[in-house]
């Protein structure tokens, strides 16, 4: 008795079973966390919050703490009955002391242990099933029987009378057991599906995983190598501003030893100077005119050959060598344009370093550069003539294209443009190269690369509307780049006076760059090259020149 008391105390007045994670209110009184939480939550709004056994009243939500001691009371207990703990159903006859039911009759709705089960009623209408508390679930809610049959119409469990005399006459029925076995198989085949499907989730979990391993391990190598790809940039740099600094200090050196020389003889030109007119000073006080006309004639003291003589050679002297200098800082040049170009890696992984999602760091670093430093004659990329429209002039030097409203009639051949354009006379089929067009006095151009084999004629001609040409275009405040007709529209606040066009031709990579204020990307073209690239020009108002061009590594001449 004392036993069942005890028991009592462990069920909440919630759910009226033994306490699951038990804590408590304010007020003492103890509940399941779950069970309590959900009171608690259906009195949101009301204004207060009561207690479900006291009715005590809270202004605010309650606060929770756990009952570590009925906790414990409630797991020294459940350890004690293993049985209680795995179904929690006693048997209905057993008053004095809970003892855990075997089976559930659901005819008597009660549940039974084992020694009220063997003098329980065997009659057929007294069915047994496993301990349930759900005993009303199990008969028929309209005729009060027990469920035996499946109505395969309407998925519903029924009765004999349902059957019989029912809704559900007439209708195709099939045996609880057999519904039952014919479900569990269906399950069976769902369990498969998901079994199967869970598997391939897995794998493609570990697959993922393995990738990201992959990924973290690419990483590392990609860092390592930027690592000392940077570290041998600072060497190079640092070894560089030394050979640039000694060079400065050797030249002013020079020059200041130079320019010493000239004024060590001017000063002693001077003292002569002053000498000869200390004698003239003296004939000119002397009152005796023979001895004055007796004195030998100085002549022209200003000696005009002497001071042309120590002018040249202040003039040779006297100023640093620029080019000399220059031609040093194109390594830093190189440096930076090598990191912009792109960072290869083993195993075809390309590390891409570009100056559109760099910030101004490195574009600011070239503009510097390419502001202080001369960029050589483009000597090697000059106009052919051959091919130039007829409303398009060349320059002496080859090297400007101007529209003309002329019309020069030139005879047709296969090698002149139909319409406003002029290629190069020579084309690259290796290496890296540069070259810049001043655009400053045109609104209307196109300028990029082309092979040879480019239509002449029509306007598929033109540079971008074909398979065979790249190029930047400019039609009055707009620009974008062109390729086989396919238009890219560059963003409006694009402004630029020059042009570059950047070639790495073993990369098969062709690059634009805008030149105005600092180094801006504006696009980069990737192809498989098939035939050498000539440098192109289309104007349509103004003129258009090519300013300057670097090779990198000598390509080949066509």
């Amino acid at each position: 008795m004392a036993s069942a008391d005890v028991r009592q105390e462990l069920d909440c007045s919630i759910c009226l079973s033994i306490y699951t994670d038990p804590v408590t209110l304010r007020c003492g009184h103890n509940f399941c966390q779950v069970c309590i939480d959900r009171a608690l939550d259906t009195q949101e709004g009301a204004g207060a919050y009561t207690c479900p056994d006291c009715r005590a009243t809270f202004k605010k939500r309650p606060a929770l703490q756990r009952n570590i001691t009925l906790c414990n009371i409630v797991g020294r207990f459940l350890s004690t009955r293993p049985d209680q703990e795995k179904t929690g159903i006693f048997c209905t006859y057993c008053v004095d002391s809970p003892v855990p039911a075997a089976k559930s009759c659901l005819h008597c709705e009660a549940s039974l242990c084992d020694n009220h089960l063997r003098v329980h009623s065997k009659s057929a209408e007294h069915v047994l099933c496993d301990p349930t508390t759900a005993l009303g679930n199990r008969k028929c809610s309209v005729h009060k029987m027990v469920l035996e049959y499946y109505c395969t119409e309407d998925a519903a469990c029924i009765c004999e009378a349902c059957c019989l005399t029912g809704k559900h006459r007439g209708h195709q029925v099939e045996s609880l057991n057999e519904a039952f076995e014919k479900k569990k198989e269906k399950l069976r085949n769902v369990l498969q599906k998901l079994t199967t499907k869970r598997a391939e989730t897995e794998k493609r979990i570990q697959s993922l995983q393995e990738r990201r391993r992959e990924g973290q391990g690419k990483a590392a190598g990609v860092t390592e190598t930027v690592t000392a790809l940077f570290r041998d940039i600072r060497r190079q740099l640092e070894d560089l501003e030394k050979r640039v600094l000694g060079e400065i200090s050797r030249q002013e050196q020079r020059v200041s030893l130079s320019v010493s020389d000239v004024i060590q003889q001017l000063e002693i030109k001077k003292d002569e100077l002053s000498g000869k007119m200390r004698h003239i000073e003296e004939l000119c006080n002397m009152s005796d005119p023979v001895t004055v006309l007796q004195e030998p004639d100085t002549g022209d003291l200003c000696d005009t050959e002497d001071t042309d003589r120590h002018d040249n050679q202040v003039r040779g002297a006297g100023d640093l060598d620029v080019g000399l200098i220059s031609g040093s800082l194109y390594t830093l040049s190189d440096i930076i344009t090598g990191i912009n170009t792109g960072i290869y890696v083993q195993e075809d992984t390309a590390l891409l370093l570009d100056v559109t999602t760099a910030g101004n760091t490195d574009s600011d670093i070239i503009t510097g550069i390419n502001t202080g430093i001369y960029v050589q004659e483009a000597t090697d990329i000059v106009l052919d003539v051959t091919t130039a429209g007829d409303n398009i002039e060349i320059s002496g030097n080859r090297k400007t294209a101007s529209w003309s409203y002329i019309n020069h009639n030139h005879p047709v051949t296969p090698e002149r443009f139909q319409y406003n354009q002029v290629i190069s006379t020579r084309g690259f089929s290796s290496g890296r190269h540069y070259w810049e067009v001043d655009v400053s006095k045109s609104v209307r151009w196109r300028v990029g690369m082309c092979y040879p084999s480019i239509g002449r004629r029509g306007r598929q001609s033109y540079i971008g509307e074909n398979n065979k040409s790249w190029c930047v275009c400019k039609y009055y405040k707009q620009y974008s780049v062109r390729h086989d007709s396919t238009v890219i529209q560059l963003p409006d606040n694009i402004s630029c006076d020059r042009v570059r066009v950047y070639l790495d031709y073993e990369a098969g990579q062709l690059s634009f760059y805008s030149l105005c204020g600092r180094t801006r990307h504006l696009h980069t073209y990737t192809a498989a090259l098939t035939e050498p690239l000539h440098a192109v020009l289309c104007v349509e108002n103004g003129c258009i020149k090519i300013s300057g061009a670097v090779s990198y590594e000598q390509g080949d001449g066509m």
